[in-house]
């Protein structure tokens, strides 16, 4: 995990379509995505100067900004240009990425029709979000008392930020007690998703995934999906059952900045790091170092 003050560092950020020193990247107090949650954002990976699915990225963050009802101000490609203009300008080929979208201060209340969408993306060195330790020993996770939304109550399909201040609570709360994060049920009570991360379950040489319905489809969890069912491993999206997990030969979750990360416990109850997970973890791995045709 990363951490610091992120407002004083070396570097640069593309900032609504010019690229600034790092520490001069600022926005004002009364900015409408600050008081009312209307911002969006992305988390990127970039593997020996290529960003991997970066399209699809650029994509999932113009969408989510629509899901909100923020128009968004760049097209996939000039945002495509800017995260590689911006790697380039740092001089970074193996990089975390960050863009984010939010309404101005043009206008501060619940109505928002006068805001300009400004958009900055930011890139930095983060080799491993949850450690290296966490690659043999698996994470940790508590069951959180918070729980994904129905999604008629929330735009759970958007990778918004006001939808991640229940993961921030469930985090601290895991944290505070010993774990490395948190697993987070649906409003049915069933297995959803942890704070920042998908979740896999295998039993039997087969592999189980809750039903993204309302919470994100990951677009690590989508490429490790792929994976499994080129590697003749059969993948059941279904609904599941916090107690099911409880007999699991393995678990393991995906994202941009897990990666595939092994877990290790639950609770009380541990795991192995299993050779599904390996498979898959070496499989993921493999895919996003190829050597690519890096955009200009």
């Amino acid at each position: 995990m990363t951490t610091g003050d992120f407002s004083d560092r070396d570097g640069l950020i593309w900032m609504d379509g010019e690229i600034v020193p790092w520490r001069d990247a600022k926005i004002h107090v009364l900015t409408h995505g600050l008081h009312y949650a209307s911002s969006v954002f992305e988390g990127e990976r970039a593997y020996n100067g290529n960003i991997f699915l970066c399209q699809e990225h650029s994509e999932r963050f113009i969408h989510s900004a629509d899901l909100i009802d923020m128009k968004m101000p760049y097209t996939a490609q000039e945002l495509n240009d800017a995260k590689y203009a911006l790697l380039k300008a740092n001089n970074l080929t193996d990089a975390y990425i960050r863009p984010v979208a939010w309404r101005g201060s043009e206008q501060l209340g619940i109505s928002a029709q006068e805001t300009k969408t400004h958009v900055a993306i930011a890139c930095w060195e983060w080799p491993s979000y949850f450690g290296d330790e966490a690659r043999e020993k698996g994470i940790s996770l508590q069951v959180a008392k918070w729980h994904a939304p129905m999604p008629n109550t929330a735009t759970t399909a958007s990778k918004a930020a006001g939808l991640y201040a229940t993961h921030t609570m469930s985090k601290h709360t895991a944290e505070a007690n010993g774990y490395t994060d948190a697993l987070m049920l649906d409003y049915r009570g069933l297995v959803a998703e942890c704070t920042g991360a998908n979740i896999f379950m295998v039993k039997d040489g087969k592999i189980k995934t809750p039903n993204p319905d309302c919470f994100l489809d990951g677009l690590t969890r989508q490429t490790v999906i792929k994976l499994a069912e080129d590697n003749n491993i059969a993948v059941d999206i279904c609904q599941i059952e916090p107690d099911e997990l409880l007999s699991a030969d393995e678990i393991f979750v995906t994202g941009t900045a897990a990666e595939v990360t092994a877990v290790g416990k639950i609770g009380d109850m541990t795991f192995e790091v299993g050779p599904i997970t390996r498979q898959l973890r070496d499989a993921y791995e493999s895919l996003v170092r190829q050597k690519k045709a890096v955009a200009a």
